[in-house]
């Protein structure tokens, strides 16, 4: 029985991230669900001052319905969706950047939902909370004001983050597309700063949302390196894995590499749907056997 991909977005990301991926898969014969997480895709909120021209003063003021959403509400929702996938079929959880937060929550809660969960360049924090690693030595390269000349509002005010992505500032364009896009062209950084929402959450969890190795570490997990990626070095992603072995020694990371920066692996979707594919054949109950997480 072929698997279903759940596909989780990362921060200010919503389901259209994936499109490209999808129509990947698609062609390879997988089928997939992008989810959009609380107050992402048609929940976002988007305001006229948002709009050509801009109000920036407005923006700034204007309240977000992305307030008050939390990293449990977040997993509350991948687990209803994975809970409908699950009916079909066996499950592959699949996450990027901040979305591995919520798919290591959802994993930590329901394994028995999960077939294999993937990290794609991805947090999966096991020994530090997230804004802990920020001041580790493998976050050394990354510029934490990249969003800097495009933060609008106080997000102690407005409970929430909100970044005008719509910005014409030559220089913060510049900072993102070093940061997330380096090998992508200026008209790719544009296309995919649209399809990114103003509004994220606050919420990037606990300590207890750490990976736990009585649930999350049952299920069998690939960590697909990005080889390329400004925001999210190499260093940290193989910190990530290493800790993620040393937790679960006897199941460790399934790793693969792609060539790329944080956001080509979705533009140029094609090598990242045929690792994708791969994994399909590894997946516990793939042929319809027993799931081994049940």
């Amino acid at each position: 029985m072929q698997p279903t991909y759940v596909l989780v977005h990362g921060a200010f990301a919503n389901s259209f991230s994936f499109a490209p991926l999808q129509a990947e898969l698609g062609l390879l014969g997988h089928r997939s669900v992008a989810v959009d997480l609380p107050g992402h895709g048609f929940e976002a909120t988007y305001v006229t001052a948002y709009q050509a021209p801009q109000d920036l003063e407005a923006l700034a003021a204007a309240p977000g319905a992305i307030k008050g959403v939390t990293l449990a509400d977040n997993a509350a929702h991948l687990i209803g969706i994975l809970e409908r996938a699950k009916e079909n079929g066996p499950v592959i959880l699949v996450s990027h950047s901040r979305g591995g937060i919520t798919a290591t929550a959802a994993a930590n809660t329901r394994p028995d939902l999960i077939d294999r969960i993937v990290y794609v360049s991805s947090w999966c924090p096991v020994r530090l909370d997230v804004n802990d690693y920020y001041a580790q030595p493998e976050m050394a390269t990354v510029d934490p004001a990249a969003f800097g000349p495009i933060l609008t509002g106080n997000p102690a005010e407005l409970g929430l983050l909100r970044v005008n992505f719509r910005t014409a500032n030559p220089d913060a364009l510049a900072a993102l597309k070093a940061a997330f896009l380096a090998d992508g062209t200026d008209e790719e950084l544009l296309t995919f700063l649209n399809t990114f929402q103003p509004d994220e959450n606050l919420d990037v969890g606990t300590s207890n949302d750490r990976a736990q190795a009585a649930t999350w570490g049952r299920i069998p997990k690939t960590y697909v390196r990005l080889a390329d990626d400004a925001s999210m070095p190499l260093a940290l992603q193989d910190r990530l894995i290493r800790e993620g072995d040393e937790l679960t020694p006897d199941n460790p990371y399934d790793v693969r590499t792609l060539a790329g920066s944080h956001l080509k692996w979705l533009i140029d979707a094609a090598p990242a749907a045929r690792v994708l594919a791969d994994l399909a054949e590894l997946t516990p109950a793939a042929d319809g056997s027993q799931d081994s997480n049940a």
